[in-house]
């Protein structure tokens, strides 16, 4: 048996192979969803946490940043249901069933608008006691419950509208997100100021502007992805109808796909309930900052979770042809690329930190804290993402369970435990003790990270990948071009 080569040898022997795509061609289908994570993932809470921190109240800040932080996990939720979308429309548009492809769409969407029905009423009706659990003020509470009561109209239309990019994901179409996305945020932006702020003839809501202003952004993107979808003739090539034909295996299996990565993506969000939580308890300034060091590092994680996305349906496509060794170089490549932009990111923005920070603080109540803190547990976010690329790659290859299981299991043995405990210890210095807190969230990270490169090292994802979670969708004879080494269907027009 040829003995295997050290991590580092065999990530500079992959990063310069040939058997995967060339950089060029990963690099046209990163730019568009790193366009797509900016905006979604960044941009608009970045944007939005700007204008609440004009209104010169760190309460009104502190209760916008618990609704983020609490609608963040609720959307991993629909975007784990679209991952199952993502897979099965690969697989299918790998093996040119264009039918089948429709028919996994379809399912898909009528899967989450139940799903995310149920979710938004039970917001609604807990939206209060929602807050309570983050243990911030009654004053707190009272101001941002409306908010989220406000914003569940908002959360069901993002099921629905990543139930709709599962199809142009999964048959490797990138611009269309991307420019839903594009659209969505220009009328987000322009709604959330004048509804915040009361200008171009809209009413002043203050904090519930920002929640018009989701509701309207969604709304948007909906009716741009049906249009795409119309206009690309993605209705007639692959057979779609809006419809509902229920087909309680396609359904089960879209399920099989997506129930693991929801609740791993789920997990994952839930460190952050879990972790402003803990900050929250050591007052109000250190809550307020880590909401505002948290739009700070998505904005550089941004190209991380484009590259997550991307090497997801690059696994998927290459799976369909077994091109395995494809699979590893492809997901080295994305893996540096996403690397070497998040890390220059962080280190421009840790260079004048303050400069940043006094966006979100015209009080002056935090940005000390926030700017001491996020050079120091900035240099931790690498293995975040590296653990994100690794997961995206597992999700690809089917091994959805892995990640879920990996993740639960870190951050249930190690993360919460060693968190709380660190948030109990008696410390003479807060912002030490925020430090670590912080720095004990990357540290799982760095673990999760270890144990996907060990499975993947293993070959075993190999095996679980084939027909165990997919059953009746793989299908053996392809064309000759796309079994080859490093070919992949190009995408539809």
């Amino acid at each position: 048996m040829k003995k295997k080569e050290s991590f580092i040898a065999s990530y500079v022997s992959g990063i310069t192979d040939t058997a995967g795509e060339r950089y060029i061609t990963i690099f046209n289908y990163f730019w568009p969803e790193l366009i797509t994570a900016f905006i979604v993932s960044s941009l608009l809470g970045l944007v939005n946490s700007i204008f609440i921190g004009h209104l010169r109240s760190t309460e009104l800040f502190v209760a916008q940043g618990v609704a983020t932080n609490f609608l963040n996990f609720v959307q991993k939720i629909a975007e784990g249901l679209s991952i199952g979308a993502v897979i099965l429309c690969g697989q299918h548009n790998g093996a040119q069933e264009n039918a089948q492809v429709g028919r996994a769409a379809t399912n898909a969407l009528w899967t989450a608008l139940v799903i995310g029905g149920a979710i938004s009423l039970a917001i609604l009706g807990f939206a209060s006691t929602i807050y309570s659990f983050y243990g911030v003020s009654q004053s707190i509470i009272d101001q941002g419950a409306p908010l989220l009561k406000l914003r569940t109209c908002a959360t069901f239309l993002s099921f629905v509208y990543f139930a709709l990019v599962g199809l142009f994901r999964g048959v490797k179409n990138t611009r269309v997100p991307m420019i839903c996305f594009a659209l969505g945020s220009v009328v987000f932006i322009v709604a959330d100021y004048a509804f915040i702020f009361g200008k171009l003839g809209a009413p002043q809501l203050g904090l519930l502007g920002a929640a018009v202003a989701a509701i309207l952004q969604y709304s948007t993107m909906i009716a741009a992805a049906m249009y795409f979808m119309i206009k690309n003739r993605y209705i007639t090539t692959y057979q779609i109808t809006l419809l509902p034909r229920i087909d309680l295996n396609a359904i089960n299996r879209i399920l099989q796909l997506s129930w693991p990565v929801m609740v791993d993506k789920a997990t994952m969000a839930f460190t952050k309930i879990w972790m402003l939580r803990l900050f929250a308890r050591l007052g109000t300034p250190f809550a307020a900052s880590y909401s505002a060091i948290q739009e700070m590092e998505m904005l550089a994680f941004i190209p991380a979770i484009a590259g997550a996305q991307v090497v997801t349906f690059l696994v998927s496509n290459d799976y369909g042809a077994r091109n395995w060794r494809g699979i590893k170089v492809n997901i080295k490549k994305t893996m540096l690329m996403s690397s070497v932009l998040v890390s220059g990111i962080l280190l421009f923005f840790s260079w004048y930190p303050e400069l940043f920070f006094q966006l979100f603080d015209k009080t002056g109540s935090f940005i000390f804290i926030a700017a001491a803190a996020f050079p120091m547990v900035s240099v931790f976010v690498i293995f975040d993402t590296f653990q994100l690329i690794l997961a995206g790659a597992l999700r690809g290859a089917a091994n959805v369970k892995t990640v879920m299981v990996t993740r639960l299991a870190v951050c249930t043995l190690f993360l919460f435990p060693a968190s709380y405990i660190c948030a109990s210890m008696s410390f003479n210095n807060p912002l030490l003790q925020f430090i670590m807190m912080y720095g004990i969230a990357y540290l799982s990270d760095g673990i999760m990270g270890l144990v996907y490169i060990l499975w993947f090292r293993s070959d075993r994802w190999k095996s679980r990948a084939e027909m165990k979670n997919i059953k009746g969708t793989y299908v053996t004879h392809y064309r000759k071009r796309d079994s080859a080494p490093g070919a992949t269907r190009q995408p539809q027009a």
